[in-house]
């Protein structure tokens, strides 16, 4: 693949237009994009111009994980200003529901924060004739410990006690073992009400591999897309569980760092590196950067490791892949798969990713994103 060169200046330009357009239009919703927009950039509209359309045309359906609803919106917006032919409809409904919905054939593409297990990819071949259904990293992200408690600015957390909330062992905030790790904090005596996801997530997946890698004798959970600690509360969806954690003084939850904003505190991760590491897109890169391709053919799968203790690198980050034939897409529309995912596998797509909380792919593995989708057929 021949990707169009800009200058680092126009790139630069066009990334930052585009994430001060978001930072006024995002609401951090599940169920809506990035509405509200008032005019575009001439940036913005030159980087929107160099986008590779070919003859994509119709409606494109996608459904997937909610972590990475606000890229796809920012996406969404640049690819369809350019090809006005294109409709991208992506519903962020979580990623088991995504891959249900590929498996089924019923969208083009999916996004999950986990890559396919075996029985998964067994059922992708019902759907792509000849073929079967692959794992493209696209998005990284730090996975943040959003919290809510009156008086309390800054907290850190290491992952027994992070295991032990969210397990119900630790209930108060000013038990001892969060006081010995926050000796300057004014800790109230206050209940801890955990939150975490209702519905089959990614998110849920990679968080408690964090916990069963870092603390197993405090995880005894298998893990997985389903939540399986008893107690606690749940929300569906990224922004639900943010929407909780927001509403209840005392609340702690996991989402994807977009979502943790608006007067919520993020904890800082004591992982045995010199200083606790907070959750933000360079410690999520430097997290990623360390990341083994263990696919096989044409599948891009990683193994993070989650137990880094590595200066400045956030353990709990996730990757969140696109999902789509290998061969046997449906006909009427590879063109705007295609299209669609070049664009944001592109310099131009991955550019606008930091500047809205989210992590770029490390370019040696984007390069090999890139050259698979070339080969979709």
């Amino acid at each position: 693949m021949k990707l169009q060169r800009m200058n680092r200046r126009a790139l630069t330009l066009g990334a930052l237009a585009v994430s001060g357009a978001l930072a006024l239009t995002a609401c951090g919703s599940d169920d809506t994009g990035a509405a509200g927009d008032s005019g575009t950039s001439a940036a913005a509209t030159a980087a929107a111009g160099d986008i590779k359309c070919d003859d994509a045309k119709g409606q494109l359906l996608a459904d997937g994980s909610s972590a990475q609803k606000n890229a796809i919106d920012a996406w969404v917006k640049n690819f369809t200003q350019a090809c006005n032919g294109v409709q991208v409809n992506y519903k962020g409904s979580g990623s088991g529901a995504g891959v249900t919905a590929f498996t089924q054939g019923t969208v083009a593409f999916a996004g999950s924060d986990s890559a396919l297990k075996p029985e998964e990819v067994t059922a992708s071949k019902k759907v792509c004739t000849d073929g079967q259904g692959i794992d493209l990293p696209m998005v990284a992200g730090p996975i943040a410990i959003a919290y809510n408690v009156s008086g309390v600015d800054d907290l850190a957390l290491d992952a027994p006690t992070i295991a032990k909330i969210f397990d119900g062992k630790i209930t108060n905030w000013n038990d001892a073992a969060i006081a010995k790790l926050n000796p300057d904090a004014k800790l109230p005596d206050l209940k801890i009400q955990p939150y975490h996801r209702s519905d089959e997530s990614g998110t849920t997946d990679n968080f408690t591999k964090y916990l069963i890698a870092a603390t197993p004798d405090n995880w005894k959970y298998e893990g997985g897309k389903a939540w399986q600690a008893k107690g606690g509360q749940s929300a569906a969806g990224s922004s639900g569980v943010a929407q909780g954690v927001k509403q209840t003084n005392g609340a702690i939850g996991y989402m994807e760092l977009s979502y943790a904003k608006d007067g919520l505190g993020t904890v800082a991760i004591d992982t045995g590196a010199a200083a606790p590491v907070k959750a933000s897109s360079d410690g999520a890169t430097k997290a990623v950067a360390a990341a083994q391709v263990v696919g096989t053919g044409n599948d891009l799968s990683l193994k993070l490791d989650y137990t880094t203790k590595a200066e400045g690198a956030y353990p709990i980050t996730l990757v969140t892949y696109e999902i789509a034939c290998d061969k046997g897409n449906k006909a009427e529309t590879l063109p705007a798969t295609k299209a669609f995912l070049r664009y944001i596998a592109s310099e131009q797509g991955q550019g606008i990713l930091s500047g809205i909380d989210y992590a770029p792919i490390p370019d040696a593995i984007i390069t090999k994103v890139r050259t698979t989708i070339e080969g979709l057929s």
